[in-house]
């Protein structure tokens, strides 16, 4: 009985089939870790994402790496068989990832999202893989390493990638101090990249403004630039 057991488990005993399960659980719970910080800042891939990805590159890579115990034993089918190559299913996880990850990506105007995420999903990947191939403290260090990451560039902004991108719609009364005003707000660490004005007949003007900022400017943020200005007549911010 513990012969047929053992044949039909790949000839892996039960005490790895367990210490395999383990790899995966804890492949999932570093994926889920880093889907966490994404999934907080309404992401596209969150949670879930991750920690599918996670999961299933522990399996991929375990398959990788003892799936073809069977082939080196004396006797079987596949008895005396060296023509297989271990390596080859990882090898095909890197590059699988590129497709999930292109998933993730879009272009919206001038602006290019989800870079952070498909990288964040090929780092998972990663994890998954170092974890599934028995090397636990690699995967959990990298697995901090990420999340630690991706906290400080979002509170502390590192260059222009870290900029949001937003739309922002300004119906405003008609006079030089609020235009003197606005062009002095859009100097703050703002940068226009694409803009268009247009003079109503009830003398306001309407701007619309696709702008790029370090923070992303919220609910709060509209209701003291309109109780500060008396002259804005409405504003909307969609953020892409």
């Amino acid at each position: 009985m513990s012969d047929f057991i053992q044949e039909i488990t790949g000839y892996t005993s039960l005490d790895m089939i367990i210490k395999l399960l383990i790899r995966i659980v804890i492949a999932c719970i570093c994926g889920a870790a880093v889907g966490t910080e994404r999934s907080k800042r309404l992401k596209e891939a969150g949670v879930r994402t991750h920690c599918v990805v996670a999961c299933a590159a522990a399996v991929f890579m375990i398959l990788s790496k003892y799936s073809f115990a069977d082939l080196a034993v004396s006797t079987g089918f596949f008895a005396g068989d060296r023509g297989a190559d271990p390596a080859r299913i990882a090898a095909q996880v890197v590059s699988g990832l590129g497709f999930l990850g292109a998933g993730v990506i879009f272009k919206n105007g001038g602006s290019i999202k989800g870079l952070t995420t498909a990288a964040g999903l090929w780092a998972t990947a990663a994890i998954g893989m170092a974890i599934g191939s028995g090397m636990l403290l690699i995967g959990i260090f990298t697995t901090i390493v990420v999340v630690i990451l991706q906290v400080l560039t979002h509170r502390f902004t590192i260059g222009s990638d870290s900029y949001v991108t937003s739309r922002l719609h300004i119906v405003a009364k008609n006079s030089e101090e609020f235009k003197d005003w606005l062009m002095a707000q859009l100097k703050n660490d703002i940068q226009v990249t694409d803009s268009s004005i247009t003079k109503n007949d009830n003398d306001t003007i309407t701007y619309r403004l696709t702008i790029r900022a370090r923070k992303n400017f919220g609910f709060t943020d509209l209701i003291k630039m309109l109780e500060e200005r008396a002259d804005i007549i409405s504003i909307s911010l969609n953020a892409e």
